[in-house]
């Protein structure tokens, strides 16, 4: 009888798993690693994609576990010693992250609105008086991370090629702040007068931690930047990438998007991130490295 109940218990069990996690394959990993760039504050990001992570955990039928790390080169470091199997990086971050760790993106964000990128932001306090970026100079300017595109990357190229300064001599300070979220609130907070940024982190946080309209003012725009991406390492068993590009592009929740400020994934790969190779280049030749 014991036998018999523990037979039934076990094929009651069996019946309620997902039919994904019957299927995963026995050269998937137990668990898949998923890594986020901070472009905000820990718990203000792992909040934000919970409800992706809950998909495609769902889809795959494996845990995902989110990691965060303290900066962009450390998700790269992370990738590279495969504590990391899938991340979200920003475009420069991801170009490192292919040729240091074996990354490959897969998809790519695309915006409310169905733009397939974002653009680069200079941004100043409303009422600071700064009107321009030549009534910047010998203020106190912040970047976000050394290898943030929008945030370092954009910026430093257009004060190079177009504006013909070297920003460590044109400001009276020149910072690096950390992160998007960082920068915008040290603005807001008048710690520092000027920062690069970018319109989707400056919008995910519109209404809660500032008010983009009221708070600040926009003294540049960048041209559109492809989207960023999410990869994965080369390594993976191919049955595993395939099945996490099909999760990502399924993703279709309504408040999860809202909370990423989406309208979904696309498709994408290495090639779609040649043009920040090219600005590396530039940033590189201009003996800013």
């Amino acid at each position: 009888m014991k036998k018999l109940f523990k037979a039934v218990a076990t094929l009651a069990l069996t019946l309620c798993m997902p039919m994904a996690a019957l299927a995963a394959p026995p050269d998937w990993p137990k668990e898949l690693n998923f890594g986020l760039i901070p472009t905000e504050s820990a718990e203000g990001i792992t909040d934000r994609y919970d409800g992706l992570a809950k998909h495609v955990e769902k889809k795959l039928g494996i845990p995902v576990k989110m990691h965060v790390a303290t900066d962009y080169a450390g998700m790269i470091t992370a990738m590279q010693f495969k504590h990391e199997d899938v991340a979200y990086f920003g475009p420069k971050s991801y170009v490192e992250a292919a040729a240091r760790a074996n990354a490959e993106a897969f998809v790519m964000e695309v915006l409310e609105d169905g733009t397939m990128g974002y653009h680069g932001l200079i941004i100043t306090k409303m009422g600071s008086g700064i009107k321009s970026m030549e009534e910047a100079k010998g203020k106190v300017w912040a970047f976000t991370d050394p290898n943030s595109t929008s945030g370092t990357l954009v910026p430093t190229v257009y004060f190079y090629k177009v504006m013909k300064i070297d920003p460590e001599k044109y400001f009276s300070k020149v910072i690096y702040s950390g992160s998007h979220e960082a920068s915008i609130m040290a603005v807001k907070a008048g710690k520092v007068d000027i920062a690069s940024t970018n319109d989707l982190d400056l919008d995910r946080g519109d209404g809660k931690q500032w008010n983009a309209d009221k708070d600040f003012q926009i003294l540049w725009t960048s041209a559109l930047i492809p989207g960023s991406p999410m990869a994965y390492r080369k390594d993976l068993p191919e049955s595993l990438k395939k099945a996490l590009k099909e999760a990502f592009l399924s993703y279709d929740d309504k408040e999860g998007l809202k909370k990423l400020k989406l309208k979904g994934f696309a498709a994408t790969d290495d090639k779609t991130y040649d043009p920040i190779r090219d600005q590396i280049e530039v940033k590189k030749q201009l003996g800013n490295k």
